[in-house]
């Protein structure tokens, strides 16, 4: 294997990853994501990345490439531990604030640029806010999000649970933290994670794209509390579990969206409110619905990014350990 230079930023502290390097064939970004998951040679390069020594059993990351036409600025294959998602809103704000910064897209000094990006589940925009010449701000407008089911029973080793099924870009599980006995704390990690998985392959099957079936499958479960309001609209803290017990340390981004479409259809975000999404390490996201669409809504969900470094990753052939190994 070659060496694999990437560059690492995290957007609320969650890691993303961005290689530039592997080249994926497909006619777009959907088929290449199928040529992915199913090319022993550019999955090695996935789990060079994301496999201990060099990643963790939460690494998040992705694959730069063409977008599906002239239009995209570029596209994004993303993925994790345990394969390759349909979309990451967490991604897409690193993506943005990386396009500026690296100079792949130019943007004025003070102003706001879009980055149009093609990723699994659609064509998304960041919108980089610069002040001083320095990203300030990247929010991210989504493919449409809208609300699945209601009040899903799910068996779990902490009881039954009611789980709100949305899509952001990809399915999740909304659980109130409470009502399996947990709250979004650092104190019962292990637990949201057994619980998470619990509830997240119980419904598995039942995540049906209309259109799509390369978007089927609950991605995640969402466990949040309701911390009532703020000055501009609800207050809440997530924390997301997602592909095989892996947990977001940001707010999730495409979770945010399908939060949003919940809220949204309580009638919680009318008159411009905006949802404060807090994550489980104190982090915030800001959410509002731009309009709707598509018997959904457009969001729109506002976060950070920072460079975290850059790196060159090599795979010496003589290393019993390969691509690594991840512990969870």
């Amino acid at each position: 294997m070659d060496e694999v230079r990437v560059v690492d930023y995290h957007t609320a502290g969650e890691p993303f990853r961005i290689v530039t390097s592997v080249e994926v064939p497909g006619a777009s970004v959907p088929d290449r994501r199928v040529f992915a998951q199913s090319s022993a040679e550019v999955d090695a390069v996935r789990q060079l990345l994301v496999n201990e020594p060099r990643g963790h059993a939460d690494m998040y990351g992705g694959f730069v490439v063409p977008g599906n036409d002239s239009d995209a600025d570029f596209g994004v294959l993303f993925w994790h531990k345990d394969g390759y998602s349909t979309a990451c809103g967490h991604g897409t704000i690193a993506l943005g604030a990386w396009a500026v910064e690296s100079g792949l897209v130019s943007a004025p000094a003070d102003g706001v640029t879009e980055v149009v990006i093609d990723v699994p589940s659609g064509r998304v925009v960041a919108r980089v806010t610069c002040v001083g010449g320095s990203v300030s701000s990247v929010a991210f407008r989504n493919v449409p999000a809208y609300v699945d089911r209601r009040g899903v029973p799910v068996s779990t080793s902490r009881g039954s649970a009611l789980a709100d099924v949305s899509f952001g870009g990809a399915f999740y599980a909304s659980v109130p933290a409470a009502s399996v006995g947990l709250a979004v704390t650092p104190a019962c990690y292990t637990d949201l994670i057994a619980v998470g998985r619990e509830i997240k392959w119980a419904l598995d099957s039942s995540a049906v794209h209309p259109v799509d079936p390369r978007l089927n499958g609950m991605y995640g479960t969402i466990f949040y509390d309701d911390l009532g309001s703020w000055d501009g609209g609800p207050h809440q803290r997530n924390v997301t579990v997602f592909a095989d017990g892996e947990v977001d340390r940001s707010p999730c981004g495409s979770g945010t969206s399908a939060r949003l479409a919940l809220l949204y259809d309580e009638g919680r975000l009318t008159d411009g409110r905006v949802l404060r999404h807090d994550s489980i390490v104190g982090s915030t996201f800001l959410g509002r619905v731009v309009s709707e669409a598509d018997g959904g809504v457009i969001t729109e969900v506002e976060g950070t990014a920072y460079r975290t470094g850059t790196a060159t990753f090599t795979l010496d052939p003589r290393d019993p350990l390969g691509t690594g190994f991840t512990l969870r």
